[in-house]
């Protein structure tokens, strides 16, 4: 076997993670990862970056045709020349990192456990185009609560899966891997680790798969927290199709949700649009290019966090570029995009997302950032055993990366009349 393409040092030992995978097994053992990128791979990244062909500027002095020339060249500037990767591999490194096998794939996980008992167990979804890498942060508010403002009573364990396509998990081979197959597989993660009760929270693809669990309610699912939830009424769903003005009788919040959602939908779903229809010729580009692939999310990066429509009032450079050298080093822009293939419902709609069938407590935590401002109106009429809604003060799509402190006191609030 060529070490070029990874290492295993004994039966169910430590796994290397390198350029184009690590060894896959049927095996359902707990094996540790290490993240190992070969010095080859980021050499090369470096070449494609300082030899980027660049486009011509924009015509607008705003960002209504994409990411700015000037943005790009800064970020990329940094990219090829100072930015390290080693220091995320090392800050990866340092955390708990696992691989099992379930339904056929070999899953990445994250899991760290409390120092105090009784912790509650806690399962993070991450989302696209984020990664396991926006709830980093979060770890130590979450586990050590007594360190962050909490008490002993609000800690979690916190298991953090990178989804399958994404990251480090191994790829999908075939069709099928959607929101439903991802929550039943999380259901068996979370049983392997000998956990019985537990809850489920995300954003993004993360709120999509905690309401397919909330639907398909597994022994031992206390609840499910969202910070981007599927509240849109049919009716208003009907009107943003057909590009109608926004309906009367809507209150002022409720108004500007509409306006927000009118505008994704007319200015802003291209990206959404190519992965639903071409995953793989889109994947062609973002995996052979970097800048293609950077600026395809500082898109969304910018448009999509509280900051403005400048990421990097909310993130920082290394953050960002942490995120898409992730994307760059796993080869995972088309596996990644499959997922809106697989599942291209509109995550908005409460009736095409059967929010009503859900059957567990849900929490909701509106960000003022977000990709809309979900109504509490709309929550109640969508989420028929609502228990928790809370509006916040800052923080956007990417919650628990941009805000972790907050985003912790949220799921220690939504969760704590669940604990046993």
């Amino acid at each position: 076997m060529k070490t070029n393409i990874v290492k295993t040092l004994a039966a169910g030992a430590l796994m290397l993670f390198t350029a184009t995978g690590f060894a896959q097994s049927k095996s359902e053992a707990i094996r540790p990862f290490h993240i190992n990128v070969p010095e080859q791979t980021l050499t090369e990244l470096r070449q494609r970056i300082n030899a980027t062909k660049w486009v011509d500027k924009e015509t607008v002095n705003d960002q209504s045709q994409g990411v700015k020339l000037e943005q790009m060249q800064r970020l990329l500037k940094y990219w090829g020349t100072d930015y390290d990767w080693r220091n995320v591999e090392a800050k990866l490194n340092a955390l708990p990192q696992f691989v099992t096998n379930i339904d056929g794939l070999d899953i990445h996980f994250i899991h760290v456990r409390s120092k105090h008992k009784n912790a509650m167990p806690l399962l993070l979804t991450h989302g696209w185009p984020g990664s396991v890498l926006e709830m980093v942060k979060a770890i130590g508010p979450l586990t050590d609560p007594t360190k962050y403002g909490g008490t002993a009573d609000d800690a979690f364990d916190v298991v953090i899966p990178s989804m399958p396509g994404y990251g480090f998990s191994e790829k999908p081979k075939e069709p099928g891997w959607g929101v439903e197959r991802m929550g039943r597989a999380w259901d068996v993660l979370m049983k392997r680790l000998d956990y019985q009760h537990y809850v489920s929270q995300g954003g993004d693809w993360g709120a999509v798969v905690a309401d397919a669990m909330g639907r398909q309610a597994p022994e031992g699912l206390l609840g499910i927290h969202v910070n981007m939830p599927a509240t849109v009424p049919a009716d208003i769903a009907n009107a943003l199709k057909n590009g109608d003005l926004a309906p009367a009788g809507l209150s002022d919040k409720e108004k500007a949700a509409y306006a927000s959602l009118n505008k994704l939908y007319t200015r802003g779903a291209g990206y959404a649009g190519m992965m639903v229809t071409r995953p793989e010729t889109l994947g062609f580009g973002l995996t052979d290019s970097p800048v293609a692939l950077a600026s395809f999310f500082m898109d969304k990066f910018n448009d999509w966090t509280y900051s403005g429509g400048n990421a990097e009032k909310s993130l920082t450079k290394d953050e960002i570029l942490d995120d898409i050298t992730l994307y760059w080093v796993t080869g995972t822009a088309a596996s990644a995009a499959q997922l809106y293939w697989e599942n291209n419902n509109n995550n908005f709609n409460a009736v095409e997302q059967k929010t009503n069938e859900i059957k567990v407590p849900v929490a909701i935590t509106v960000f003022p950032g977000e990709i809309y401002q979900a109504p509490k109106t709309w929550a109640e009429r969508a989420y028929p055993h609502l228990t928790y809604f809370n509006e916040v003060k800052k923080g956007g799509h990417f919650a628990a990366w941009e805000e972790p402190q907050l985003f912790a006191e949220e799921l220690r609030a939504a969760f704590k009349p669940l604990r046993k």
